[in-house]
């Protein structure tokens, strides 16, 4: 663009010397020089237009395709088609999530208000003609199609992994499965059998496979007329307030509220809330624990005036005394009496006595139905797994703490608001100097002033010659009027001419490849500075700031400073050196207009002030809107079945759309504004021109080549107005604005920076000899202490057990170790204080495997092993030993190894399935100090007992092993057992010597267990592992 008119206008001139042998004149040239500039400078508009709206076409049709493929391809099934010529089944029930568009058969198979299957398969699969051939003639063969999430209930819609081998999980159900109306239904199963399946399949959450035998035709029907709620195993929550969780769109009534309270053991939980029941929540339930999210999650089904409720594994994360209330309150109280409840659980000894009817699955199959002990009298592993839990009884559960409980304390410092997530802070005035600084820092690198220096002076050189060839124009056109025209040398003027066009297109491009080295060298360094910050920062940051803030500042703001901040650095820096020597030539062969001159610019500044103060915050409004927008997404995305399951989708579609037109709306004014400022310098710059030509033309009467020079010098400034105040405006609208809330999140609080001297001895840790001497930690500097004076001493290869009711502090113990938030005090592991090593050294030496572990996508091995540093027979050796084999399916495809894709986050496997992944992916690291943070609590007890064996029996005799655990027959052979209470350790000893104590607190648990005396022969040595 900045070359292609000057080459235009030397072949011109150059055709019409040398070859037409004419002579030229200032008319000629500075008249010719305009349309030629203006002809040019539009074919480029229109060719760049055309590349802009072809790459606008091409990524709305990429876009409208992605779009369409969702629409037509989604995972949701609205009713079943058969594709088969011989498929006589009927369809779903018109009951179904999403109404059915066909109209219903003219009778149901089945009765409208019955809730089971009768001869069906479901699968995550939507391949119906070959789920269709696999399930014709009976379901002994699994599905030979692709299988998607097992027992997660947002994952429908999740991103699948497309390498590696798929597992092909299918539920079947060949017979009839009739739940019981009006009681308490029960469906038990080993991990990954398929229980949160189940519920799926009656949510309309899987693909609907029917098949007409002698048994009868095939149906399914869940009854929505009078309401359905769900409550997930991975509960739930909006980023609002517990209240308006529980109530979410029900009406409110405060009786009933209070009543659900109570019923669901919430009434002590909001007394250690300042705020109470306004309290937020925070992003993903944050500032709850694991078991008060699983009770608000139900106290949301329980308030609600749903008939049918579907509870996944609820009682999990609660212990004993939370558990038999909610048991003895809840689900023996007045709110869910004429409810029917479809219950998936480990957990049968303690609602076994409260159930009406039960179904226990094995493989994705029904193995045994029926009331409660025909069920676990039919089936062997059923009996097993009763044993088991007779065995455990609830007595010895601990609730289980997902975030760090005493968390609350650390809250309760935001004046008593109950806020947790603050609204995004938007600036006022002008973008500050800091974003400055940075986009210089990032250009020029350690040498700023060399690299302004040399790129200011080749544009500088650049824009003076390209005026200075306007001037030289009209100079060898004055030639014709002074001599004779065959006295003029044209080659002579035309060579000249060449090299000022030379000297500027060599300028210009030196001066362009210095400005492209340095964009791309600041574009990376301000990436890698915000990437830095973000995975540097403190976890109160990280837990105070939604996702969605973030992400909007590593893609919007960063798109803004790679693209548009570069070239209108770029474009502005060009266009100030040319006004300025436009303005001065002007000045020069016209002093009469210095002053008409000085006013226009000075009422060109005062508009385009105004204008951009107007638009900053127009600008900033718009940006900060954004992230609600995708916060909103994320949090449907995340709880889309429970949306669907109660069916509220209306409202949050609504609050959706209310969103993107808070988002969108000042879109309307940013146009507005454009054109404001458009008239007034569209005016200012005619009224200059008209003025300077007047003035030239009747006043100052000299040479044609001077006057065509000046006027051509003021056209081009009047012009310019207009467009640098643009560029002015998104360079600081949209780059500089970009940047400085870019800068914003550079600038957060950090972590300690790994130095030197805290590389640790490279043998480090030899063992896991771990001592802990008066440590105190809180969340923030100011914050309440949420552990204090905590001193105790764990020898290489010992097993602690860590235990301790809500807020006594056992995960933030475990985020000490780590050095996750603010500690005082020391501690040592194999001789070395943690505080003198690096967080990275130190976080890479430990392993900690949290209740809800994150998978990576990709494959069974990438998550065990990334690195590929150990060969299948040792990951093979670790998946054994976790527990995986135990729960394998029997059907082949359905089985999990080292090539079984996983989809981001772990979403095509059950949640128990994760953390068997996540303890396999412990022992290949080998690290001397291990953490469980209650990683097995989504595991039936059965492939519990395996893993507890496994870790006592095949890690290192120098591997230190700490759990936190909620059932106390996993802990009560360890070595020594923790007791927590306020934020101190209270009792610390052997399990032997710890139930001496007549009024211990560990002895209190044990004997309030109905499992006392087998805890009490396992502490005294008895027992060495968990009965089979």
């Amino acid at each position: 663009s900045h070359i292609i008119p000057l080459s235009v206008m030397l072949v011109t001139y150059a055709t019409y010397t040398v070859v037409m042998k004419q002579e030229l004149s200032a008319s000629k040239v500075f008249s010719s020089m305009v349309v030629l500039r203006s002809s040019v400078c539009e074919c480029l508009v229109t060719l760049f237009s055309r590349d802009v709206l072809l790459e606008i076409v091409v990524n709305a049709k990429v876009s409208l395709d992605r779009v369409t493929e969702f629409l037509y391809e989604t995972e949701l099934l609205d009713s079943f088609q058969p594709q088969h010529p011989t498929t006589s089944a009927v369809p779903t029930s018109h009951e179904l999530a999403i109404p059915i568009t066909a109209p219903p058969p003219p009778s149901l198979p089945f009765p409208t208000q019955e809730i089971g299957f009768r001869n069906v398969a479901f699968s995550w699969s939507n391949d119906y003609s070959e789920n269709l051939g696999n399930h014709q003639s009976g379901f002994s063969t699994p599905t030979s199609t692709h299988s998607e999430p097992l027992e997660h209930s947002t994952s429908s819609l999740n991103t699948r992994a497309s390498q590696s081998k798929k597992r092909q999980f299918t539920l079947q159900i060949p017979n009839e499965v009739i739940f019981q109306r009006n009681t308490i239904n029960l469906i038990v199963g080993s991990t990954g059998s398929g229980k949160t399946s189940m519920l799926m399949a009656l949510l309309g959450e899987m693909h609907y496979i029917p098949r007409s035998s002698d048994f009868g035709e095939s149906w399914f029907n869940l009854p929505r007329t009078r309401g359905v709620a769900y409550a997930a195993q991975e509960s739930w929550v909006q980023n609002a307030t517990i209240k308006e969780n529980i109530i979410f769109d029900s009406p409110f009534s405060p009786s009933r509220y209070q009543k659900v309270l109570y019923q669901c053991a919430l009434e002590k939980d909001l007394e250690l809330f300042q705020a109470g029941d306004e309290t937020e929540v925070g992003e993903k339930g944050l500032t709850l624990s694991g078991g008060q999210k699983a009770r608000v999650t139900l106290a949301r089904a329980i308030y609600s005036s749903a008939e049918v409720l579907l509870l996944d594994d609820v009682l999990a994360a609660l212990d004993v005394h939370t558990s038999k209330w909610i048991v003895e309150k809840c689900f023996k109280g007045d709110l869910v009496k004429d409810r029917t409840i479809l219950m998936v659980t480990h957990n049968i000894s303690l609602t076994q006595s409260i159930a009406g009817f039960a179904v226990s699955l094995k493989d994705g199959r029904v193995i045994s139905q029926g009331n409660v002990l025909e069920v676990f009298g039919e089936s062997e592993e059923t009996k097993q797994i009763e044993a088991r839990l007779d065995d455990v009884e609830t007595g010895d559960t601990f609730e289980t703490i997902e975030q760090i409980e005493d968390d609350i304390a650390a809250h309760q410092k935001l004046e008593g608001q109950g806020k947790l997530i603050v609204e995004e802070e938007v600036q006022i005035g002008n973008v500050g100097w800091p974003a400055v600084r940075l986009l210089l820092r990032g250009l020029g690198g350690n040498h700023v002033l060399i690299f302004v220096t040399s790129f200011f002076t080749c544009f500088l050189l650049s824009e003076l010659a390209e005026i200075f060839q306007t001037w030289f124009l009209g100079y060898w056109a004055s030639q014709y009027e002074q001599k004779d025209p065959s006295d003029v040398n044209v080659i002579f003027y035309l060579v000249g001419y060449s090299f000022i066009l030379l000297f500027v297109v060599v300028m210009f491009a030196l001066g362009y490849i210095i400005y492209l080295y340095a964009v791309l060298r600041a574009s990376r360094s301000i990436h890698k500075q915000l990437m830095r910050s973000v995975m540097g920062s403190t976890l109160r940051w990280l837990d105070t700031t939604p996702t969605s803030r973030v992400i909007t500042r590593a893609t919007q703001d960063m798109r803004d400073v790679d693209g548009p901040l570069p070239n209108q650095l770029s474009s502005l820096i060009r266009l100030t050196i040319m006004m300025v020597g436009q303005f001065c030539s002007v000045i020069y062969f016209s002093p009469a207009f210095l002053f008409p001159g000085i006013l226009v610019s000075i009422a060109g500044a005062l508009c385009g002030s105004i204008y951009i103060k107007a638009q900053l915050p127009i600008k900033r409004l718009q940006s900060n809107a954004k992230a609600p927008v995708l916060a909103h997404f994320g949090t449907v995305m995340a709880g889309l079945v429970s949306v669907r399951a109660y069916g509220v989708q209306d409202r949050f579609i609504k609050e959706s759309l209310t969103r993107i037109n808070y988002y969108s709306r000042p879109s309307r004014v940013f146009w507005n504004l454009n054109r404001w400022i458009d008239v007034r310098l569209d005016l200012l710059g005619n009224v200059f021109s008209s003025s300077l030509a007047a003035y030239l033309v009747y006043v100052s009467h000299g040479q044609a080549s001077t006057i065509g020079f000046s006027l051509n010098m003021a056209v081009m400034f009047s012009s310019s107005i207009l467009y640098y105040i643009r560029i002015l405006n998104m360079f600081q609208v949209r780059g500089m604005f970009s940047l400085e809330r870019i800068n914003a999140y550079i600038e957060i609080e950090q972590e300690p920076k790994p130095t030197k001297e805290g590389v640790p001895p490279a043998y480090w840790p030899s063992g896991g000899d771990l001592r802990v001497e008066n440590l105190s930690a809180r969340y923030s500097p100011d914050g309440p202490q949420v552990l204090q004076g905590v001193n105790f001493h764990v020898k290489s290869g010992e097993r602690i057990g860590v235990v301790g009711r809500t807020g006594s502090g056992k995960s933030s113990l475990m985020l000490s170790l780590l050095r996750c938030i603010y500690t005082d005090g020391e501690v040592y592991l194999d001789g070395i204080a943690t505080s003198s090593i690096n967080l990275d050294d130190l976080r890479t030496k430990i392993t900690v495997i949290p209740q809800m572990p994150e998978l990576l996508s990709g494959t069974v091995r990438r998550n065990l092993d990334p690195f590929d540093q150990y060969d299948d027979a040792a990951l093979y050796d670790a998946l054994r030993s976790a527990g995986l084999y135990s729960i394998q399916s029997e059907d082949e495809d359905a089985r999990v190894g080292l090539d079984t894709a996983v989809a981001s986050g772990g979403g095509n496997l059950s949640v128990g399935q994760r953390q068997i992944i996540a303890l396999a992916r412990a022992m290949v690291r080998e690290s001397k100090l291990l953490i469980l943070d209650e990683a097995t609590s989504a595991i039936d007890y059965k492939t519990d007992a395996i893993i507890q064996s496994s870790l006592r029996h095949e890690l290192k005799g120098d591997v230190t092993l700490i759990t936190v655990a909620h059932r106390l027959q996993t802990i009560m052979d360890a070595d020594k057992i923790m007791v927590l209470d306020a934020g101190r350790i209270v009792e610390y000893d052997s399990p032997k010597e710890l139930l001496k104590k007549k009024s211990g607190h560990l002895k209190a648990l044990v004997d309030e267990s109905a499992d006392k005396e087998r805890l009490h022969r396992m502490a005294e040595g008895a027992t060495s592992q968990i009965e089979e």
